[in-house]
């Protein structure tokens, strides 16, 4: 890693910015994409496997038979660690659920607000080097628990594992279908494909793009997405080892993940990059996680109050405190996706099985976005009641308002009913 050493304020916007990607050019290779998809549905969908893949696709459609065989292609250990995963992350998504409080803000006048189940969800699991097997938990956990009646599933992967979770949190049916496609395929919907509501799932910068674009028609998406990131702050009493498997275990995603050491040791920053020339070794994904680090940054600072400033500034998506305090250190940041404390919380644990969602926002979206969680998947809506009494009580109140802003019909509302009562 690169070592850069007391920078002033001045230069950490800079040395913060992600990579920028040319998003015209991809706009122009995703848009003919959503067309096609919308004006031909299936045929379309045909006509893009065929250019992008190769391949004839007569039935999009994961059958029955498929996800039933799913469950025997696995060994027991991979499938006893996915339900343990599963029953983490429910039992923490489960907790987030809270019922209606009614309150009454004056006498008569009672107020609340319900959470109700978004009921058409799509979820795109991405192909690619890795089965996101675990993204399926991520996704669908919440969306069994906040009650959507149908989730969609699109996937570009056979992978069994996907096809098993799938089932363990209800997925209603999942398409063999990948890519920029995969998306129009949701957002318009298909002969076979049912058009859903919102749409969640990491991506390729296509896909990202995808999303971006249904989201300016009206289709809601899960969060903004680029390059998966994690920052590290770690002093002296953190272990380098540990940090160093920290950083590559987000490098080894690809060359365009983002990795950001933070400390005010440079002993310890030394240390780490001699364990990051030991751990890349040992690694089959080096070729990726190497070019990874070469384009990361350590920076050494001169005190724990720049070090949390730059990384509030940075609005990391994953941060491991590997510092002494860890959790009073946390209470001090206000811009990550999510924190993981001390020597012995790897980003690891959060990414599969320790409860917490791994759909974070990326990009510096930190600042303004949370992860996702079962409030992703519902709608609050508000509801209330007045009694006779309440009309009295807020009746001329709003009368008043009205009549300041020259809307008579809204003050007649309340004096009809006012009057009623007299």
């Amino acid at each position: 890693m690169n070592i850069i050493s007391y920078p002033e304020r001045s230069e950490w916007a800079d040395l913060l910015t992600r990579p920028v990607q040319d998003s015209l050019a991809i706009e122009g290779k995703v848009l003919p994409i959503l067309d096609l998809v919308r004006t031909k549905g299936d045929e379309g969908l045909r006509e893009l496997a065929k250019k992008f893949d190769g391949v004839e696709l007569s039935d999009f459609a994961f059958s029955q038979e498929e996800f039933d065989a799913a469950e025997g292609q696995l060994d027991e250990e991979l499938k006893a660690a996915i339900r343990q995963a599963y029953q983490n992350i429910y039992t923490f998504h489960k907790a987030q659920l809270q019922p209606a409080e009614k309150i009454e803000t004056m006498p008569g006048v009672t107020c609340w607000r319900r959470s109700v189940g978004i009921e058409k969800v799509g979820i795109y699991i991405p192909g690619g080097t890795a089965p996101l097997f675990s993204t399926v938990l991520m996704l669908g956990i919440p969306a069994q628990l906040a009650g959507c009646k149908e989730v969609i599933l699109c996937t570009p992967s056979n992978h069994p594992a996907i096809l098993f979770a799938a089932k363990l949190v209800g997925v209603t049916s999942a398409f063999r279908i990948g890519g920029a496609q995969a998306i129009a395929a949701l957002a318009y919907g298909t002969e076979s494909v049912p058009k859903v509501y919102k749409i969640f799932g990491p991506g390729n910068q296509y896909v990202t793009t995808a999303k971006m674009l249904i989201s300016k028609e009206g289709i809601a998406i899960d969060m903004p997405a680029g390059p998966s990131e994690v920052a590290v702050y770690a002093d002296d009493s953190a272990v380098a080892s540990f940090v160093a498997a920290d950083l590559l275990s987000q490098a080894e995603h690809g060359a365009d993940s983002q990795v950001l050491l933070v400390s005010t040791s440079e002993k310890f920053l030394t240390a780490v990059n001699e364990e990051l020339t030991t751990q890349l070794e040992a690694l089959p994904r080096r070729e990726l996680a190497s070019q990874s680090i070469a384009n990361s940054k350590a920076i050494l600072v001169n005190s724990a109050y720049e070090a949390i400033d730059i990384l509030n500034d940075y609005a990391a998506e994953h941060l491991i405190l590997s510092v002494k305090d860890a959790e009073s250190v946390s209470d001090k940041i206000f811009n990550a996706g999510s924190i993981f404390l001390g020597n012995y919380t790897p980003e690891s644990c959060g990414d599969y099985a320790s409860g917490t969602n791994h759909t974070l926002p990326t990009n510096g979206y930190a600042r303004a976005y949370s992860g996702v969680s079962v409030d992703s998947f519902v709608k609050k809506i508000t509801v209330q009641h007045i009694s006779e009494t309440g009309i009295k009580n807020i009746g001329p109140t709003v009368e008043i308002m009205a009549h300041a802003e020259s809307l008579d019909a809204h003050k007649n509302a309340v004096t009809v009913r006012l009057n009623s009562l007299l």
